[in-house]
């Protein structure tokens, strides 16, 4: 005799998967990241490709290391320091805030920001070497 099909699902089986189980997982590939946009992102892209490019042409910067710091901890007497340089320790310590934040006024859009970041790196490193910022540049070398 043929068994009579029942109208509602059977619980055994487990409503909440498919055929082969499968159905209501979630994806296995996550969705893309959003992209990196946030000032701190932007700020850390902008102090690293202009480390690179200086540590690519000049050796004796390719051993120093370049931290950020958000403030500086005294302040001296002509203002507020943008960067502190540490021979001993072959360290460079970009302070951000001031950086970022101390541009005058009508130039506090991101391409001033990104300007004034590139160029804090630059009087940095140029500091640290004993050389003029411009002497740092594409130009500046004898080869």
């Amino acid at each position: 005799m043929p068994r009579r099909r029942s109208s509602r699902p059977d619980t055994r089986s487990g409503a909440r998967h498919g055929r082969h189980g499968r159905l209501g997982r979630s994806e296995v590939v996550r969705p893309p990241l959003p992209p990196l946009d946030g000032r701190l992102d932007r700020f850390e892209i902008t102090v690293g490709s202009a480390v690179e490019y200086l540590r690519d042409s000049w050796e004796e910067l390719r051993d120093v290391r370049f931290e950020i710091s958000a403030m500086p901890v005294h302040d001296r007497e002509d203002g507020i320091p943008r960067w502190r340089i540490d021979h001993a320790a072959r360290r460079v310590s970009l302070f951000r805030v001031p950086i970022e934040r101390l541009l005058p006024k009508g130039h506090d859009d991101a391409l001033h920001r990104r300007v004034a970041i590139e160029s804090a790196v630059f009087h940095a490193a140029a500091e640290y070497v004993g050389r003029e910022p411009w002497e740092l540049g594409a130009g500046g070398r004898e080869y």
